[in-house]
């Protein structure tokens, strides 16, 4: 694996920031949720990031579906707050059941 550049490095920290903040509301939030975990490609930053709120069962995941926009609202804002800028909001946050090694 090759080592990350200093802006890389500065990308991570933000991404690890936003995540954790992320992780803790929706673990206090939303029902059945385990985790939050993300993959990003930093060459195509801010494009590639993709974030995952990991849930139990589908059944807690049909039942968070009705609140995906507003985490979806909520990532771009805090990224906003970073000085990073989503084009398309929708395609950085999803609910799955899949877990990072999946």
């Amino acid at each position: 694996m090759k080592k990350l550049s200093a802006v890389q490095l500065k990308q991570q920290s933000l991404i690890f920031s936003v995540a954790d903040t992320l992780e803790a509301q929706g673990l206090a939030e939303l029902e059945g949720m385990q985790q939050c975990w993300f993959d990003v490609e930093y060459h195509n930053f801010p494009g590639s990031l993709l974030l995952r709120f990991q849930f139990e069962s589908e059944e807690a995941v049909s039942a968070a579906q009705p609140e995906l926009k507003k985490w979806q609202r909520r990532l771009s804002a805090a990224l906003l707050k970073k000085g990073v800028v989503l084009k398309y909001m929708r395609r950085h946050l999803t609910f799955t059941t899949l877990g990072p090694e999946q």
